[in-house]
This record gives structure tokens, sequence and C-alpha cells, in this order.
């Protein structure tokens, strides 16, 4: 669970971000020590296994990595489009003797104001001893609050619109909540945390090509399987797999005096494979996928670039599922291109 920080430091950071607007809602969620939402003290945490397989991030939200691709050379996934994955949302934050402990030392310091503390403790029927809070609903509930992507991106703060909430079990939250969790949004969560294999693809020839020779280029196949991240909120039994499946390789070879193969640069993946690995007998072949340099590169190197296009589909509880834009994700490699040694004799 993240750490809780005290009080102080809650209000202080609450009252410089949301100035005036929000002073009045003191916190929505505590902060834990990298500036993240924290999950508040509830049960949404899960253990981490030594092979990273479940871990909790923000949002109190489990994500099994357990079939991400891995390795040092691995990266985040950039979509295609101008989407971005939600900047925040609404999902169970607090049992009712959670919130009590949160909330009654922040009216007791008066840190809010007196008149704001008295309507809050109304609110959350705060004076009753064994109702207040819902606590005679303990255990058939949750109280919701704002989870905030760990990035802070645009529109981080457009969930704090509303206090605290109660949710029965199996109940959906209220309807005018926009932003309450969902199986999409989980899905869309899960994308974020996608990694897929580098890019830096195999050339032959493998040192150094020549002009006008042209150059094979492919990907190691068994590195390009579909990769996947399950995200789900324990508390209300929801879940999402987002799936990331690679369909095509973009060739850009860093100069304009090149031409690829195929034409358009871009080589659709077939029967699994993105490419194919030169073999002996071919050099007369045209390559399926790869580029024929036509100037030297000099005392210099050309940098080619090879970006992966990723599909993504996602699936969910209750058999909600559907399409995520497409990711991409590249990177660039130096290319030495030697001119034709003539033989004279």
């Amino acid at each position: 669970m993240p750490a809780v920080r005290d009080l102080a430091r809650v209000a202080t950071v609450l009252t410089l971000v949301f100035a005036s607007a929000f002073a009045s809602q003191t916190a929505f969620a505590d902060l834990d020590d990298h500036g993240d939402v924290g999950d508040g003290g509830t049960n949404q945490g899960a253990n981490s296994r030594d092979d990273g397989a479940l871990s909790v991030t923000v949002g109190g939200v489990v994500f099994d990595r357990s079939k991400n691709g891995s390795g040092n050379s691995t990266g985040a996934l950039t979509s295609t489009t101008s989407w971005t994955p939600p900047a925040c949302w609404y999902a169970p934050m607090y049992t009712p003797d959670q919130l009590q402990k949160k909330l009654e030392p922040i009216w007791e310091a008066g840190s809010t104001g007196s008149q704001w503390d008295n309507s809050q403790r109304e609110k959350y029927n705060a004076n009753d001893e064994k109702k207040g809070f819902n606590k005679d609903k303990s255990g058939d509930g949750f109280w919701w609050g704002t989870y905030v992507n760990k990035s802070y991106p645009a529109g981080w703060d457009s969930c704090f619109t509303d206090d605290y909430f109660w949710v029965d079990t199996g109940d959906a939250p209220p309807a005018n909540i926009k932003n309450a969790v969902t199986p999409e949004i989980l899905a869309e969560l899960a994308y974020n945390e996608i990694r897929v294999p580098g890019t830096k693809v195999t050339l032959a020839p493998a040192n150094a090509t020549k002009v006008n020779l042209p150059t094979w280029a492919w990907l190691d196949a068994a590195d390009f399987k579909p990769v996947s991240v399950t995200a789900s909120v324990q508390e209300i039994n929801i879940s999402a797999t987002a799936t990331a499946e690679p369909v095509s390789l973009k060739i850009e070879p860093g100069t304009a005096d090149a031409v690829t193969y195929p034409a358009s640069g871009v080589c659709e993946i077939n029967n699994g494979r993105i490419g194919e690995p030169y073999a002996k007998g071919k050099a007369d072949q045209t390559p399926p996928c790869g580029v024929k340099y036509l100037r030297s590169s000099g005392d210099g190197t050309y940098p080619l670039r090879a970006t992966v296009t990723w599909k993504i589909t996602w699936t969910g509880t209750g058999g909600a599922g559907g399409d995520l834009p497409d990711g991409n994700f590249g990177a660039t490699q130096d290319v030495v291109v030697q001119e034709i040694q003539a033989v004279n004799r």
C-alpha cells in the first residue's frame, strides 16, 4: 500500500494545486512517495511476485504483466492517433472505518474551516456512532473517490468535481459520474502498461552493405508474438485484458538516396514473420523487406529507423471488448554503406 503523507503536506499540496476553487475539498486521495494518488489504505493491493507478474501502480488497479514483453530493449507503445489513456477515474477507495480515520483528523485540525467541516460531518452522518460513514453497511460497499494517472497528463484534474460517494456492492455508480471505472477504462490503463520488444532489425549484409546492393531486413519472429496486460479492480470484480499483436514493420533508410522493399517501406506480417532472413543463393533476389542504398555513407553512417505497428484489442468482464488505437514502437540503428570496389585485372 502506498504510504499516507502527513496531513499538513496533503493540505499544502492540494491547496497549491487546486487553489481556492478546490480548497474546501482538501483531499480526495492520499499521495504516495511518488506523488501518485494512492489506494487510501483499502485492500486493493497485491503482493508483488519475484517475476513481477502482479503489482499495484496507480488507482488501486492491479496489473498482471506476466504475458508482457520482457528484456532490456522493450518499450512502451505510442498511439498512432491522438488518443491517450485515462487521465483520472473514480473507483472504490475507502471502507467506512478508513474514511472516518481519514476525515476526522482533518476536521479536528480545522484546516478546511468550521462551516465546511460541519457540512461534511452532516454529509457523512459522522455523529452517529453506529451508522456514521455508512458503518452499518461495512462489507456491503465502498466509498469511491478520484484516482489520477501517475504521469499527470492533461485533464488529470477533470475528476475533481465530486466528493467521496458511496456505492453498494453490485450496484453501478451514479449515472452522472462519467469517469467511473469500467472494463474499458481498465483496458485503456492496461494498454498504457504494455511493453513490446525492441525493433533493431537484422540486416544482410550485416556489418556493411554496398551501394546498389539490396539489403535484406527482418526481425526475430520468436520475439514478435502477441503480448498482453490485464488490469483489474478486485473489490468490484471487474477486469480487462489489452493485447498487442504486431502487424507491420516500416523501414526508413535515413537518406533520400535509397529505395525500400516494398516501395512503401511497410513490410506486412507474413505467416507470423516480419521480413525474411537472408539465405545463401538469394543474392540475386529482391528481398520481401529491405532497402537498397544508392549512395555511400562515406566516413559516416545512415540512421535507418525500423518501426513496428501493433494492433491493440481488448476483452473484459461481462463479454465487453473491442479495439483500441494501434500503437508504434521503433528504434534507429546506424548503417554503413560502402562503394563497390572494382577489381583491375
